[in-house]
């Protein structure tokens, strides 16, 4: 599933090639993916003009000049791809096309239909079930070390759990939880209550430099992620434990192999030996 960086990178693909431009034409070719369709979908955005775009968590955001703001999400295989020109047929997975007054041509591609565009307003937006009690942007002035202590509380569930937990912090997954806790030195298995103080800065500190780098290098192509224009991104290159069961660990004062564990249905990857 896209994580931040690769809803980020989206979000800015998005913002790029729409902000300022007008939907002429809005196509369902479906009812419904993940929720249906509202009713009044190809009439809401039709005619309407995009002012914003932006990203929550691991949603992006596209704000029209009507004050209707469609949340979109990706879900396991979801995708937008923007052509400049006019491109040929729609893929059978290309469930939803738009058309803008300058030539643009965007199509929304989904093959597991997991992914899911809804509509709301700005002023609904923030009490729209899918925020409500969201924790704090990783990459905002809001979070820190003891923001996330604090958000922690007592919690005994193992920390790499619980910073999946998007009541948490917002936008962490499973790939950049195992990187953040291996810069951090915090062993996935460790009491989320027990992280405190500088441990808690630390993972803080880990968490945001992690996805700030993913952001960077455009994300990390896994699966069916790549970004509107089709690149790929290539963070993978440069984790360090994610998907590296067996291989030395990356501290060169280490080298022990990495182990993987599965934790609430999620492959972990850690150094047992740099993590504690």
């Amino acid at each position: 599933m896209p994580e931040l960086p690769e809803v980020e990178t989206v979000a800015r693909g998005l913002e790029a090639a729409l902000k300022g431009d007008r939907f002429t034409k809005v196509e369902l070719r479906r009812p419904d993916l993940r929720f249906p369709f509202a009713d009044d979908f190809v009439d809401r955005l039709t005619g309407r003009t995009v002012v914003d775009v932006s990203r929550r968590a691991k949603y992006a955001l596209i704000y029209l000049d009507d004050d209707t703001v469609m949340i979109c999400h990706l879900g396991m295989s979801g995708s937008f791809r923007i052509y400049p020109t006019k491109p040929g047929a729609p893929d059978k997975h290309d469930h939803v096309l738009f058309e803008t007054e300058n030539g643009m041509w965007v199509r929304y591609h989904d093959p597991r239909r997991f992914g899911f565009l809804l509509l709301t307003t700005r002023e609904a937006l923030w009490d729209h079930p899918t925020f409500q009690n969201m924790g704090p942007e990783p990459l905002g002035n809001e979070f820190s070390g003891p923001v996330l202590a604090e958000r922690l509380g007592d919690r005994k569930s193992p920390i790499k759990t619980a910073i999946l937990d998007q009541k948490v912090v917002a936008g962490v997954g499973n790939i950049y939880a195992c990187e953040a806790l291996f810069r951090s030195g915090i062993s996935p298995k460790r009491q989320a209550n027990t992280i405190k103080g500088a441990r808690a800065e630390k993972l803080a500190t880990a968490i945001r430099q992690v996805l700030a780098e993913a952001i960077e290098s455009g994300g990390s192509t896994l699966r069916n992620y790549a970004h509107t224009d089709g690149e790929l991104g290539y963070f993978q290159h440069r984790f360090q434990v994610y998907d590296h069961e067996g291989d030395p660990c990356a501290n060169p004062d280490c080298g022990k192999p990495i182990k993987r564990l599965v934790q609430s249905g999620r492959s972990t990857f850690y150094c047992s030996t740099c993590q504690r």
